[in-house]
């Protein structure tokens, strides 16, 4: 077996449907996530909290799965994973809450090693390049 094939694309589906699968959970109770938002005070909750929350984790946990720009994805989700642990989970005196904390942390350092290492073989962002002849690196931009 190839890992250098295989675990990539493991690590991908492992971080980004999570995202998505909470993504979907947060649109079908939409009020619920509104007022979970607004009670920690982001502003323009419906808007900013809700519907951006809901698109990037949808989105942006569908584009890491399937491997297609992942390392703009990658960021986006580290700092939404990190916002998210500083206004939903940082009370760190009480335990489940620093559980919480902590899983942020870790899978914001999975998702910087996303960033940083690429989608891999199985990917979109591999199958383009590759279709292109492979002149257009997969860039982080880009």
């Amino acid at each position: 077996m190839n890992t250098e094939r295989y675990l990539p694309l493991a690590g991908r589906l492992l971080i980004g449907l999570p995202f998505a699968f909470f993504g979907l959970a947060k649109a079908a109770t939409f009020a619920k996530t509104v007022a979970l938002v607004e009670m920690v005070g982001i502003p323009l909750p419906p808007l900013l909290g809700a519907v951006g929350a809901i698109t990037l984790e949808v989105g942006g946990g569908l584009l890491l799965a399937l491997g297609y720009k992942v390392r703009p994805i990658a960021v986006l989700l580290a700092i939404f994973t990190m916002v998210t642990a500083y206004y939903f989970h940082s009370n760190l005196a009480d335990e489940n809450t620093m559980v919480h904390f902590f899983k942020n942390v870790m899978m914001t350092g999975g998702l910087l090693q996303v960033a940083a290492f690429g989608a891999g073989a199985l990917s979109l962002d591999a199958y383009f390049a590759k279709r292109s002849g492979g002149h257009s690196k997969v860039a982080f931009a880009g």
